[in-house]
């Protein structure tokens, strides 16, 4: 629909790239701008608008008047990292059409433009269609969906957040995301920064000038300069020492650093990828981690399912780790395998089958020939698995039934099923719909 325009107002540059890039990419006309007088100006020249509530010189809620008054049938989704249950009743009164929260979940933001729009474009539907590399296993939807939003957000240079559990493969979707991006001719740095001595972090990631401190007897590069023209993966952000964050929220706010020692502003030509298996909201509330920081790394969430929720992914990921010992799985092996809950995710997976290929005396491995806590795993109940599989059938069928009776409206057939449209959205993506 490349005849439609949408208006993002935002403040943040990074955001309004971002969305910038998924719009386009869409096939809408992108205007944007940064303030509230912006908005106003705009309102005219576009067909919907993507409004962030805080703004420079106002805010976005006082802003809704005036526009809806003077173009009373303008579509206007709010945008907000600071949810507050209140300010979404009072935007939807106001004459909002939905209110969504920072980092936008970007299939989620597609479906409610298309909606909004009445376009039955469904643009968040491409998932199935996705081409992945030949070395990386996505067999389940979950993971197609990973791969779906690491493939959007790829082509922009906003900041990247992996969220997952130690072990799920935040690094490949790293690698996926540096790969498919601009920068891909660039190198990838990756920076472990739970496994650096806190006394050399610094310098690690900064670099450092001769004779900084005691031991530097020559000027050294560090991390953000490795990366030059590429992209730095940032892994365990969580474990960054507090009064290390502050210079990297001026590096992600201004894109300049300075070596430990040095007393000149260095230019950070780098994109961003951090990934973390803690929680980061939890560490604002307690102290150890900085709320700018946390808003500023959070453009773009990906959350990537353990191991346990992607069962379809196991044996094809285990015949990946094997093929090039040329050994294969017993029936049995495999059996042992899918019903193991893998605590350590792909990491355990690994060990487990370096494991079998030392022990196996042949060309195919054996339950004996793995680890005792793979091959001693409960199975999961059959009654109880049957009846969840039973209503899985059976939610799946109603939303297939109710999509089919709109026309694929996800509005419409959320009002039909009596469920919030967010959460048909989420029913969309568990099922691969």
């Amino acid at each position: 629909m490349p005849s439609t325009s949408i208006a993002v107002i935002d403040d943040d540059p990074a955001q309004r790239h971002l969305l910038n890039g998924i719009l386009t990419a869409a096939g809408y006309h992108v205007l944007d701008g940064a303030t509230g007088a912006e908005a106003i100006e705009l309102a005219s020249r576009c067909h919907l608008m993507l409004l962030d509530v805080r703004l420079p010189d106002t805010s976005g809620l006082e802003v809704l008047a005036p526009i809806l008054r003077e173009y009373p049938t303008l579509p206007i989704i709010l945008l907000t990292a600071y949810i507050d249950v209140r300010d979404a009743v009072t935007a939807i009164r106001a004459g909002a059409r939905d209110y969504l929260e920072k980092p936008i979940d970007l299939d989620e933001l597609l479906a409610v433009i298309d909606d909004t729009l009445d376009t039955g474009t469904h643009h968040a539907d491409t998932g199935e269609t996705l081409e992945l590399p030949g070395d990386i296993v996505a067999e389940t939807p979950a993971m197609r969906q990973v791969f779906h939003q690491a493939a959007r957000v790829a082509g922009t240079e906003a900041t990247v957040l992996l969220l997952g559990e130690s072990g799920v493969g935040k690094d490949v979707v790293a690698t996926f995301v540096h790969a498919h991006s601009a920068r891909a001719s660039g190198p990838l740095v990756r920076v472990n920064c739970g496994g650096l001595p806190e006394s050399l972090i610094e310098s690690e990631l900064f670099g450092h000038e001769k004779g900084a401190f005691t031991g530097a007897t020559a000027q050294r590069q560090g991390r953000f300069e490795e990366a030059g023209g590429g992209t730095i993966f940032l892994d365990e952000l969580g474990e960054l020492p507090l009064e290390l964050q502050p210079k990297l929220l001026h590096v992600l706010e201004n894109g300049l650093f300075r070596r430990v020692g040095g007393t000149r502003d260095l230019k950070a030509d780098v994109r961003v990828i951090a990934a973390t298996n803690r929680s980061l909201e939890q560490a604002v509330e307690e102290g150890l981690f900085r709320q700018d920081l946390y808003y500023r790394v959070n453009v773009v969430s990906i959350a990537i399912p353990p191991l346990r929720e992607r069962r379809d992914d196991i044996l094809p990921l285990a015949e990946r780790l094997l093929a090039a010992r040329r050994l294969r799985l017993s029936p049995a092996a495999e059996r042992a395998l899918v019903r193991h809950t893998w605590p350590g995710n792909l990491r355990e997976l690994r060990n487990a089958l370096e494991r079998a290929a030392i022990m196996t005396n042949g060309s195919t491995i054996l339950p004996e020939d793995l680890p005792p806590q793979v091959r001693q795993s409960s199975p999961p109940e059959p009654d109880g698995a049957m009846l969840v599989g039973d209503l899985q059938t059976i939610q799946r069928q109603a939303i297939i039934q109710a999509l089919e009776q709109t026309g694929g409206n996800r509005t419409r057939a959320a009002r039909l099923l009596n469920i919030s449209r967010r959460n048909l959205l989420y029913k969309l993506r568990e099922y691969g719909l």
